[in-house]
């Protein structure tokens, strides 16, 4: 919360850019960088998107989403990093169990999972978004397998592989002494009244859903852009806030048909203690990369697939890098007054007061 008010304040210093041409200097202050910042997240997502344009492959992309009940995501909010830890470890396992299976694809495949915590009203709502191409390799590595045109696995097989293996995950958290229970779920922490208190959830139906592919691999990295660095709520659904009252608007999804769009107003303090609700343990990744995309042997995968496909690495343009080392002081954005590059011409710590002075657009004129 400390890195988010102190943000583009000169609380943490910053620099003054002075126009090439018509002398308009502006003061930037620096950003906190947090990964729970609104504001902080808009160039990490740019960065991240161009490492990730590298990867994309010519085939149909999916997107597979995987919640728990929400009784459940209460004892997740309690738990945050061995029970979402859990839910990337049991979704993941499902996707690649029921894809390598002969009967189904018999593939090796690959996953990008993001954890989103929050619901549209900003209460407690732990899913996973997951992005699988649509094929994998074959089990000796030496031809690329297509699955079924639109069609990627069965949600229904996946829902109950996913149940089993959460709950089971679940057991092993509570029999390792990894879970804490507080208020009314107090007791569970006996491994009797546990037991019992998770038996109606192995015959309850678990929500797990696949959208229709999308569009190509540009639609994926629009997507990807969208949800990888999203926080709890943006800057551009506040509709007003003061010491009393924050409203901001949120989508209804009880609502089947008509506008789901509404303003919801909280107190102040409400507010905030529904966004820092999503902060998430130190050092613990949201985004996460498995199978045939894992770190450790992306590269390598991704070339054999390229070239069991007979399709050419993607080039991108590098000339924004060459530019910055060949002017390191000049920044991105030009002048708003004429067009003109911006130079920094000051840098000032935390605590500092620029020297420089921010002249008005007509001035500068």
């Amino acid at each position: 919360m400390s890195a988010i008010e102190a943000c583009r304040t000169e609380a943490l210093g910053g620099h003054v850019a002075g126009c090439t041409k018509c002398g308009h200097h502006h003061i930037s202050y620096n950003s906190c960088k947090n990964r729970h910042c609104p504001k902080c997240q808009g160039p990490a997502a740019r960065d991240w998107m161009e490492a990730r344009a590298e990867d994309l492959l010519p085939v149909e992309y999916f997107h597979v989403v995987f919640t728990i009940p929400a009784e459940i995501a209460q004892i997740a909010f309690w738990n945050k990093k061995a029970v979402y830890g859990l839910l990337f470890k049991a979704s993941t396992e499902t996707v690649k169990t029921i894809a390598t299976d002969p009967k189904r694809m018999g593939a090796r495949v690959g996953m990008t999972s993001v954890l989103h915590t929050w619901g549209s009203a900003l209460t407690h709502h732990p899913h996973i978004h997951m992005i699988v191409p649509g094929g994998g390799l074959s089990p000796e590595g030496t031809r690329w397998v297509a699955c079924r045109p639109g069609f990627l696995l069965h949600v229904r097989v996946l829902s109950r592989l996913f149940r089993r293996l959460f709950l089971q995950g679940l057991m092993d958290l509570h029999r390792s002494g990894q879970l804490d229970f507080f208020g009314d779920l107090a007791g569970l922490l006996a491994a009797k009244a546990f037991a019992t208190w998770l038996a109606p959830f192995r015959k309850a139906e678990w929500v797990v859903y696949a959208k229709p592919p999308f569009g190509g691999p540009e639609a994926v990295l629009a997507y990807l852009s969208r949800y990888t660095h999203r926080v709890a709520i943006s800057n551009a659904r506040l509709v007003s806030a003061d010491a009393e009252t924050v409203a901001f608007r949120w989508k209804d999804y009880h609502i089947k048909s008509g506008d789901r769009q509404k303003v919801m107003r909280l107190a102040t303090p409400e507010f905030i203690r529904r966004f820092l609700s999503h902060v998430l343990p130190n050092g613990f990744h949201r985004i996460r990369h498995y199978g045939l995309l894992a770190s450790s042997a992306r590269k390598v995968n991704i070339t054999t697939i390229r070239a069991l496909l007979c399709v050419q690495r993607p080039e991108h343009a590098t000339a924004p890098e060459t530019k910055a080392e060949l002017i390191p002081l000049t920044l991105r954005e030009p002048c708003p007054c004429c067009g003109g590059p911006m130079r920094i011409i000051e840098i000032f710590r935390r605590g500092q007061k620029p020297m420089s002075r921010a002249l008005p657009r007509e001035q500068a004129a």
